[in-house]
């Protein structure tokens, strides 16, 4: 089925801090799997977690990718300019029995959350997090790349949060109400975030929302087997040269490039990249290496 509709992909930044070369190599294949497609290329920018942002991050995001060639369609999405939403599905859950507070901490939880606050009645103004039931039911999905995955949801992850105690709604929560609401029907992001889609995908079953098919692309680790990150001090692309970045993140990607499109323009090399796209020869790999 979702072959046969139209192809809406997405690109979708956290804005604390530039694109480094990690963050640009994912961009590069989501918008080269919707362009081969003929398809729509969204971006939205990831800004909920307020305390992580930092300031004009947004702005370098967008200017990068417009130097490097990656152009968007339709208007730029902020999430923190969609909380009604958020929070209007969130009261739907609740009056539904679906969700619940929970006063627990990180440092008093280890491992899978037990439901300890299913049940519980809190003290008046206390400070909570909100989580969803869930259940025994297996989720399972096959990956464009990784093959069948399957998780059991109450075995594997329990009950996780969707709002946090500093109100800040969870990541999890806000890429499948933000998916469903643009129309995102085919999702191209890192292998680290492979471990999310099952409890995403419940959520989606929970809501009634499509799913979108799914492809994880193997991240880029440095030499001591570290993502790329802005966590492990990634440096930020180099805009100078755009073709010889976008050179290696093909190379990086598989694809094979001719060696004579090393110095031709930005633009050519795109060209080039969405006509002969083939994600094949990144099946079942989960990192890749800049060194190697």
């Amino acid at each position: 089925m979702l072959d046969k509709q139209p192809y809406i992909g997405r690109f979708a930044p956290s804005p604390t801090g530039p694109l480094h070369l990690g963050s640009l190599y994912t961009a590069l294949a989501g918008f080269l799997q919707a362009r081969s497609r003929h398809g729509l290329w969204l971006l939205r920018i990831d800004d909920l977690d307020s305390p992580r942002n930092i300031k004009g991050s947004a702005e370098n995001i967008l200017k990068t990718l417009d130097v490097f060639g990656l152009h968007w369609d339709g208007s730029v999405v902020y999430q923190s300019q969609h909380l009604d939403v958020y929070d209007e599905i969130l009261d739907k859950l609740a009056k539904n029995y679906l969700i619940y507070p929970c006063t627990c901490s990180r440092k008093t939880l280890a491992g899978i959350y037990s439901g300890l606050c299913r049940d519980k009645q809190l003290p008046r103004n206390s400070l909570y997090s909100l989580r969803i039931k869930t259940d025994e039911r297996i989720i399972s999905f096959q990956d464009d790349l990784q093959g069948l995955v399957s998780h059991n949801l109450s075995g594997q992850h329990g009950d996780f949060i969707l709002k946090r105690k500093d109100r800040v709604i969870a990541y999890q929560f806000a890429v499948v109400v933000d998916d469903n609401r643009q129309g995102v029907n085919h999702v191209v992001r890192g292998f680290d975030l492979l471990d999310s889609t099952p409890r995403q995908i419940y959520l989606q079953q929970t809501l009634g929302f499509a799913t979108p098919g799914y492809m994880h692309v193997p991240v880029i680790i440095d030499e001591k087997g570290y993502k790329l990150s802005k966590q492990t001090c990634a440096t930020a692309v180099d805009l100078k040269a755009p073709h010889i970045v976008l050179f290696a993140l093909l190379v990086l990607l598989k694809q094979n490039p001719p060696s004579e499109l090393q110095q031709a323009p930005a633009a050519e090399i795109l060209n080039w990249a969405t006509d002969h796209w083939d994600p094949t020869p990144l099946k079942n790999s989960c990192a890749i290496s800049p060194i190697c």
